[in-house]
């Protein structure tokens, strides 16, 4: 127990330094309708041709084996139990963002899905009126005035933001997945989230790689609108769409959808 405390007050700490670091960031952030320039072009094309190209060594091989072994039921419960694990930071998002009853409703979703749902391998909360949402600390800050600051291209995490990237330590610290203290559990787990996120995924990014002129152009300007529209739950002002291009947006928003898809 003492255990268990001691880690909770760690993690709390560190989202606290986080968040106290970011809000001062966010004070020098321009007010939302700065220029979408990509400053780190260079670097972000390297990496976009690193990440492609350990798709087609390792992912992408690996996916396609996993789902010629697995059946669309099974995918989807490892689906579900990996987005009910990571849920916790859906729940703390809506309070920072001042949404508080759907805070309460989240909640409840998680709980009823870790003991109904079998520890979130079944949907149970789904059809008893508790829908999904898609909250991250990304979008706090956006909801706070942040900017994204750059767009980012990163390695082996694929399209980011330099506003976007601070969720990724929010996000970890109040994971169920963060309190598995054994390596032998917690790396099979983090390698079958990846590779079956990636099977999840194999058709959009097909369709995506054949309708895109330029893969690196596409995938950061549907990044981007994606980005708005969560920010704004799908009511983004008309401005917010000007510099991009509709058409990648609803792929990307395809991508997303399909990470929660299996494929048959």
């Amino acid at each position: 127990m003492k255990r268990l405390a001691k880690t909770l007050s760690l993690r709390a700490s560190m989202v606290a330094c986080v968040l106290s670091a970011l809000i001062l960031s966010g004070c020098t952030a321009t007010g939302g309708h700065a220029e979408l320039e990509d400053q780190f072009e260079p670097m972000n094309r390297q990496f976009h041709g690193i990440n492609n190209a350990l798709d087609d060594a390792i992912l992408r091989p690996l996916a396609d084996g996993y789902s010629a072994m697995t059946t669309t039921w099974m995918r989807q419960g490892v689906t579900n139990f990996f987005d009910n694990a990571k849920y916790p930071s859906v729940v703390l998002n809506d309070f920072l963002q001042g949404k508080f009853e759907q805070g309460f409703q989240d909640a409840m979703r998680f709980v009823f899905n870790s003991t109904f749902g079998l520890g979130g391998l079944i949907d149970f909360s789904t059809g008893i009126g508790l829908p999904a949402h898609d909250e991250d600390f990304g979008q706090t800050l956006g909801v706070w005035g942040v900017d994204e600051i750059a767009y980012l291209e990163l390695p082996l995490l694929g399209p980011n933001s330099v506003r976007d990237v601070t969720d990724f330590p929010v996000s970890r610290a109040v994971s169920m997945l963060a309190f598995i203290n054994s390596t032998t559990i917690f790396i099979p787990l983090t390698a079958l989230d990846v590779i079956n996120a990636r099977a999840n995924l194999s058709s959009a990014i097909a369709l995506r790689d054949r309708s895109a002129l330029d893969p690196y152009v596409f995938t950061r300007e549907a990044y981007r609108q994606r980005r708005k529209f969560l920010i704004y739950d799908g009511e983004p002002p008309e401005e917010a769409f000007d510099k991009l291009d509709q058409s990648s947006s609803l792929l990307f928003e395809g991508l997303s959808s399909e990470m929660r898809k299996p494929e048959a």
